[in-house]
Formats: C-alpha cells, structure tokens, sequence
C-alpha cells in the first residue's frame, strides 16, 4: 500500500503541471493596435505643430 501512495505523488504533481501548463498558455484577448497606434498620431500631430516660441 505504502508502494502506491508513492506512485500517486508524481502522479499528481503531472496532472497538477499539465492542469497549470493548459491554463498558463491560454488564449489571452488581444488589444490589437489601437491603442499605440493612436498615441503614436498624437505625438506626430505635437511634433508637427510650431513651436510657440519661434
């Protein structure tokens, strides 16, 4: 009996890492490129504007 509590800790450690492994690599939702893409337009309508002190 003793042979087979040992058997059933690595047991539980692999379906343990394979239940971690599947949730670690999961599909996460993308932002896309909105959002940088719309910061960079920002900075170039602030570097194309004159400077206020020439």
């Amino acid at each position: 009996m003793g042979a087979l509590v040992w058997l059933l800790i690595p047991l539980v450690a692999a379906v343990g890492a394979g239940l971690w492994g599947s949730w670690a690599n999961r599909t996460r939702r993308t932002r896309g490129d909105g959002p940088e893409l719309d910061g960079y337009a920002r900075f170039r309508a602030a570097m194309e504007r004159p400077h206020p002190g020439t």
